[in-house]
């Protein structure tokens, strides 16, 4: 290569502003994408630091106008170097531009208003305050004079106290400084966006078998032993006490920790244990922090003011100078996959990390992604199991009913009388039950009953959602309109939504058990800003005696006196357009059978379903993960499914449906013509056709799949198309993306 694209200053503006330099011979072997250079700029050829984001060998304007790298600074390894050379291996191993990995590994470095620590002190003596002050008084000034008196009882005061409390302008705060009787010092106020302060974490004692897996793991760190490790640990096993305890020895080596954990599990019970730990050197990041709390986890973090972050896949790219571990939590979470460019995935993004600056990376799971077992039974990375709960704690019973059952013995009600009996034996005992609607890739639509028409968005090829607000809505565009009267292609007036909701769910639950406290929890009930503490709060504090909730009620949280799970309709998410729909079937029932009996008292787990004999079911009725992970690798070795082969999605968007249905048409021809030029073996190419959500926001999307048993070829046809598309006049107006190994179906 002989020209290296260089950004020299590193924010979100600045991005697309590279400067071409050109490479000397003698530099060469270690210009590499991320090296920090030295560079002479501007018309004084003063010299400026940059780094390499991009190397070439065509030139971008005249030859003999672009000027050569002076030197490359190899003893400054800036974490900002190590992870733009992240960002270009996300480019080339999930398929996106430069840019758009750069802006998802940088911090967003935005014009956020800093928050300042302003203090006021007086800048004369006792004496010569007093007559100031006595001046002021002659001259009626009420806010100079208010401030005076009180600097003469305080020496400092903080500037929000003085502008609240006092009543006192920044004008008049100004002016006094401009006279020299006062004089104020501001220092940056980085926000902790943990507000409050947890009682101390009573002392841990290990179990041998967590022990073990402690010990062994510190050995291998102290050795210089960097690996992949995956803790397979049934729920209630105290995989976050092993965490914790080894954090704690890392954080002594005077290294950092990133703790990945799927945002819908990112609760303030899971933070606590963290913080009652280790205190103020946390910090978090989730969704829900604004711009600035944000920006702040970043510099704390970059200034060395934290020692571990957790968060979701976005924490993975906290500035830490000395990363020594990486912790992965529910691993087999699907929201660790992008969903919007660069599509990559947190755990090989984590392992790629780690690689980079010596650290080491643990996976935890109490149902495995089969790509992780699959890769833990190989040898690549090292097993650890957990196979029992903590103390006496017991894995829970779990019963399974066949819905089939109940509607042949007239039972119209979405409780099983098996259900319906336990909840009550609960309810008397004082004990509580968390209700799980398992509507993952499921939602209630509107349909009429009389001509069979689907009210379906006008932007966007979906099936609106009805809403107790008398609304039906669009999930994907933000689509509006009101609910019907009647049917706008019959007339009929039996139109009418179907499928349960969580609310439909409260109020047939406060039907069926009268004067019983229920709290639901889905994406309404949380909406606000701590919304998730306030209901998750509540229900452990025993305010209530049902929980109702989605996906979102079953993710790593310990409810004491929880001694029954009901799950309503197991079999909804096997619906799902998706390869991968019984494997999440199987962690969803796993993780929701998990909230049972996790204290003294013994859980069961009632799980209603249409279909008692998939084996998805069977296996999470029986609790035996290994027996459905051979089941389940069958399928996916017989269809040539991850992680038994590769996959890549292709998808070709447009205004113009043509254009996009030509452009992918054009895709998949050309990428035949490469396969026989170059005589490889043929690619396994599946389509083109129009995309499940084939319209959406007026933008029509087609999409070819690609399958192949080696990662690396499937890159290598990524890359042909990729060049293929951005060097073809055909391809105006078209966006085209990649997707290796989709976690969701197109």
């Amino acid at each position: 290569m002989k020209y290296a694209d260089i950004i020299v200053d590193i924010s979100h503006e600045d991005l697309d502003r590279t400067y071409q330099y050109l490479i000397p011979d003698d530099l060469k072997a270690k210009a590499l994408i991320g090296i920090q250079v030295l560079i002479p700029f501007g018309k004084g050829n003063r010299q400026i630091k940059g780094y390499i984001i991009g190397l070439s060998d065509i030139p971008k304007w005249r030859e003999e106008a672009i000027k050569p790298i002076t030197s490359i600074l190899e003893d400054t390894l800036m974490i900002e170097g190590q992870l733009i050379t992240l960002a270009g291996w996300i480019k080339d191993t999930f398929g996106s531009t430069m840019n758009e990995a750069l802006k998802t590994v940088l911090p967003v470095k935005r014009a956020v208003r800093q928050k300042e620590n302003k203090v006021i002190r007086a800048a004369l003596s006792k004496e010569e305050l007093s007559a100031v002050l006595e001046r002021e008084k002659k001259k009626n000034n009420k806010g100079r004079v208010r401030l005076l008196q009180e600097l003469l009882i305080h020496p400092s005061l903080q500037f929000e106290q003085v502008k609240n409390d006092l009543n006192i302008s920044a004008a008049t705060v100004k002016d006094l400084e401009k006279m020299g009787i006062i004089q104020s010092e501001a220092s940056v106020l980085y926000r902790n966006p943990v507000k409050q302060q947890p009682a101390a974490l009573k002392a841990v004692t290990l179990s041998p078998s967590q022990q073990e897996i402690a010990e062994d793991f510190l050995k291998d760190y102290k050795e210089g032993i960097r690996k992949t490790y995956l803790l397979y640990g049934v729920t209630g096993s105290g995989k976050t006490e092993v965490y914790i305890n080894i954090i704690e020895e890392i954080i002594k080596t005077g290294k950092q920790v990133i703790v990945l954990i799927p945002e819908i599990s990112l609760t303030y019970q899971t933070v606590m244990r963290f913080y009652q730990k280790f205190g103020e050197r946390v910090s978090i990041m989730n969704s829900r922090l604004s711009q600035g709390e944000r920006y702040d986890q970043y510099i704390r973090a970059k200034n060395g003011d934290i020692d571990i972050m957790i968060g979701p896949r976005s924490a993975l790219f906290t500035p830490f100078k000395d990363l020594g571990l990486i912790i992965m939590d529910e691993e087999h979470e699907g929201s660790y996959k992008s969903e919007s460019p660069p599509k990559y995935h947190a755990r090989e993004t984590a392992i790629e990390r780690a690689r980079l600056c010596g650290a080491s990376v643990v996976l935890g799971s109490a149902t495995p992604s089969l790509e992780s077992y699959k890769k833990a039974l190989e040898g690549e990375y090292t097993l650890y199991r957990l196979s029992e709960r903590e103390g006496i704690r017991q894995m829970p019973t779990i019963w399974t009913v066949d819905l089939r059952e109940e509607l042949k013995a007239r039972n119209k009600s979405i409780f099983s009388r098996k259900l319906k009996s336990m909840i009550e034996e609960r309810l008397q005992k004082k004990e509580q039950v968390m209700l799980f609607l398992n509507r993952r890739g499921y939602a209630g639509f509107v349909s009429c009953r009389s001509c069979g028409l689907v009210l379906k968005c006008p932007h966007c090829d979906i099936s609106l959602t009805s809403h107790n607000n008398g609304k039906l809505v669009c999930h994907y565009c933000g689509y509006e309109e009101s609910f019907p009267d009647k049917c706008p292609s019959c007339g009929s007036k039996y139109i009418a939504s179907f499928g349960t909701g969580t609310q439909k769910v409260e109020e047939m639950a406060k039907k069926e058990f009268p004067g019983t406290r229920i709290l639901r929890m889905d994406m309404d009930t949380t909406k606000k800003k701590g919304g998730h503490e306030e209901i998750l709060s509540a229900f452990a504090k025993g305010q209530a005696d049902i929980l109702v909730g989605t996906q979102m009620i079953v993710k790593g949280h310990d409810f004491p006196r929880v001694t029954l799970v009901g799950v309503l309709a197991a079999d909804l998410s096997l619906y799902a357009a998706d390869f991968r729909a019984s494997e999440k079937t199987f962690q969803l029932l796993t993780q929701a059978a998990g909230r049972a009996g996790r204290a003294e008292l013994p859980g069961e787990v009632v799980i209603q379903t249409y279909q008692t004999d998939h084996h998805s079911i069977v296996y999470a009725g029986k609790g035996d993960y290994e027996g459905f992970y051979k089941q389940e690798m069958l399928y996916r070795k017989l269809m040539s499914y991850p992680p038994a082969s590769h996959i890549l999605a292709v998808l070709a968007a447009s205004k113009e449906e043509e254009k996009a249905l030509k452009a992918s048409e054009l895709l998949t021809e050309a990428l035949k013509q490469w396969v026989d030029k170059e005589e490889l073996i043929k690619y396994h190419v599946i389509g083109p056709a129009p995309a499940r959500l084939s319209k959406a926001n007026d933008i029509f999307r087609f999409c070819f799949y690609i399958k192949e048993d080696d990662y690396q070829r499937l890159v290598a046809a990524k890359d042909f198309l990729d060049g293929f598309y951005r060097f073809s006049e055909e391809f105006q107006g078209i966006v085209v993306q990649f997707d290796f190994d989709p976690m969701n179906s197109y």
